[in-house]
């Protein structure tokens, strides 16, 4: 009884920071929306600022273009959006410093082959480019669930990325580098199947911007980690708005907010409002 008393008493608290929550949207053209909160902790450096872009799959097209296919170059997120007249551009995730080519994760888009491995680390799969019009324009999804060879078959594009939030809501533990801090940018989707491109330029661990997402996004869902430090980018050009968000700051490898500028990288999702 106490907990159900409890529960009612902070119904309102609850509904208000939603209501709050949804208020902050600003629409940027058909099926594009975004926000910018401040986050719940103050980072050591920068504003401290989350920014938010929604996408609806059901208005918006999607598809990854990467330097491997066609011999094209590295290029930078808004030289990436420019040339292939897309109104979004973020990191596909994280790829081989060897090469500077190759995602770390499993990616294929129709027959070109960036990557034909299977990561097993990795237990998120982006499909786009869907076989039937009927189905749904891009899906972030949790592989510990989904069946490889249906998703093989519903899709042409496959991009694989770490999870950072499983298909039930649940947070995983980052134990390879739990005290780490870095600007990053990271893609997740909810219960609706809408779809959230998060970025912040304020160094945190992962472990914080998941607890923080758990605040901003209602019924949040899989949630994989795009990219970090000065390559984590996001740029956005529409009729009247250019928004550019670039990271800089890694504990250790590059501990510093002077980066200036997008870095050149090989593979990105790109965003079109129908």
């Amino acid at each position: 009884m106490l907990f159900i008393v409890c529960l009612f008493l902070n119904f309102p608290i609850i509904a208000r920071e939603r209501e709050d929550t949804l208020s902050r949207w600003h629409p940027l053209q058909n099926g594009l929306a975004y926000m910018e909160t401040d986050a719940p902790e103050k980072s050591i450096l920068n504003d401290s600022k989350i920014f938010v872009l929604k996408a609806s799959p059901l208005l918006c097209t999607f598809q990854i273009m990467s330097a491997s296919e066609h011999n094209k170059q590295n290029k930078p997120a808004d030289l990436w959006a420019k040339e292939s007249g897309m109104n979004v551009v973020v990191n596909a995730g994280m790829f081989n410093m060897a090469n500077r080519r190759t995602n770390k994760g499993y990616l294929k888009n129709y027959s070109h082959l960036n990557n034909p491995r299977m990561n097993g680390k990795y237990n998120v799969m982006m499909a786009m480019n869907p076989t039937e019009d009927s189905d749904t324009a891009m899906i972030i999804t949790d592989m510990t669930t989904r069946n490889w060879k249906s998703l093989q078959a519903t899709y042409h594009t496959l991009c694989q990325g770490m999870r950072m939030i499983d298909g039930s809501g649940n947070p995983m533990s980052w134990d390879k580098r739990p005290g780490q801090l870095c600007s990053m940018v990271i893609g997740a989707t909810d219960i609706a199947g809408n779809l959230y491109f998060i970025f912040t330029r304020s160094p945190y661990t992962h472990q914080q911007i998941i607890g923080f997402l758990f605040r901003l996004i209602p019924d949040i869902r899989t949630t994989v980690y795009l990219e970090g430090g000065p390559e984590a980018s996001l740029y956005i050009q529409t009729k009247d708005t250019v928004i550019s968000k670039f990271g800089s700051y890694v504990s250790k490898t590059y501990a510093n907010d002077n980066n200036d500028h997008f870095w050149k990288i090989p593979n990105v999702i790109g965003i079109r409002s129908r």
